[in-house]
């Protein structure tokens, strides 16, 4: 049905907009879906008596809530940038998630009240056709609502429809432990439409905690991934000139607005105004190939030198010995009548087992140890990556 809707109504050829497009038509199918398993759960549960097919039903109403503000939100964030908001609107679709992610914790919260209420206070449950039926139909449209959340959700990066898809996939999971308990309740005469309840509601509170922390997650700031760290590593090194990289920071302004720094390696003995050029064509192949904004800061480095090099080598296996998640650049050499600074920064992640202060130490009695003319001036810091 999506496929259809949208060779009818997208026609757009701009990724941004088709991204847009497929987000507010996902939005509007969801709310039709939902306040038709809304209308059908509710009169299932009213001829029923079943406290679990009627928090169900206000389930689905819930999700109505969700699908309408994941609409509003691919609406908002597809608004071009401002000047209030230069970087664009696109975090609002994240926020759009987490909102939708703020209902499934409040009917989870509710669903679970009322089955208590019914546990203590058990009411034998009636079915009929009519009942069973809607329930298995319920479970077969939200399972499809799952599918195509999920598909497109990640082919479009869409925090908010990802945590749709899982909202209905745990609806459909609750709906089937719903018809469970009623058929039970019809053929055994045993009354536990309220622990299933109950159950739905544990099921529905973990599914919005997740979906929060997915959310959540890119607000405060992730890292980028391997692969696309790899694929700035190798678009940039495949220039000529380019000898390193490091200092890659990462700034994720919603999906598709990501602007990226680092600093480039390049020889000290090149015509500035050549690698400038260089520079230049590496940022637009950025812009071409990731969509990214890029500034590239150059760093030049000795090439020449073949005491700087070698001992740029050595200090850096000495670094590795101490562990191999630790690196260096920005190395250079500073020659004086006693001694000589090895100046360098040192790259350490996050969480690391040492403190700052204790890697300097370690560094530096290494690099003494080499030479005893040699001091370490080391800068320790975070990777971003």
């Amino acid at each position: 049905m999506i496929s259809l809707l949208a060779r009818l109504f997208l026609r757009k050829k701009d990724p941004a907009d088709l991204r847009r497009g497929y987000g507010m038509l996902c939005g509007a199918v969801g709310i039709g879906l939902n306040l038709l398993l809304f209308g059908g759960k509710f009169l299932a549960g009213t001829l029923s008596g079943s406290i679990a097919i009627t928090a169900d039903a206000f389930n689905n109403l819930s999700d109505a809530g969700s699908s309408f503000v994941t609409l509003v939100g691919f609406h908002l964030a597809g608004q071009k940038p401002d000047v209030h908001h230069p970087f664009g609107h696109g975090r609002i679709e994240y926020l759009s998630g987490l909102a939708v992610s703020m209902l499934i914790l409040l009917m989870g919260f509710e669903l679970g009240r009322s089955s208590l209420d019914k546990i203590l206070h058990p009411s034998p449950v009636d079915s009929s056709p009519l009942v069973l039926g809607i329930l298995c139909v319920s479970i077969a449209v939200k399972l499809y609502m799952a599918f195509y959340n999920h598909t497109l959700g990640k082919k479009l990066s869409a925090p908010a429809m990802l945590a749709t898809a899982v909202d209905s996939l745990s609806d459909s999971a609750a709906t089937f432990a719903v018809l469970a308990a009623t058929l039970v309740g019809q053929f055994s005469g045993v009354l536990i439409d309220g622990w299933v309840g109950l159950l739905v509601a544990a099921l529905i509170l973990w599914s919005g905690a997740k979906s929060a922390k997915e959310t959540i997650d890119p607000l405060l700031g992730t890292p980028p991934t391997h692969e696309f760290v790899q694929r700035i590593r190798d678009l940039v090194m495949a220039h000529p000139g380019i000898i390193g990289i490091h200092d890659l920071i990462v700034h994720d302004y919603g999906p598709g607005r990501v602007m990226i720094s680092l600093h480039a390696e390049v020889p000290a003995t090149e015509n500035v105004l050549d690698i400038h050029d260089e520079i230049d064509n590496v940022e637009k192949e950025l812009q071409e190939k990731l969509g990214c904004e890029a500034v590239i800061h150059m760093d030049p480095i000795v090439t020449d030198d073949g005491v700087t090099a070698e001992t740029r080598q050595r200090v850096a296996a000495l670094v590795r010995c101490i562990d191999d998640e630790i690196s260096i650049h920005d190395f250079r050499m500073v020659s004086g009548a006693t001694h000589t600074n090895l100046i360098f920064d040192a790259v350490v992640p996050f969480g690391f087992r040492l403190t700052d202060a204790q890697v300097a130490e370690k560094i530096k009695t290494a690099v003494r140890a080499l030479d005893g003319t040699y001091y370490a001036v080391v800068h320790v810091e975070r990777s971003y990556t």
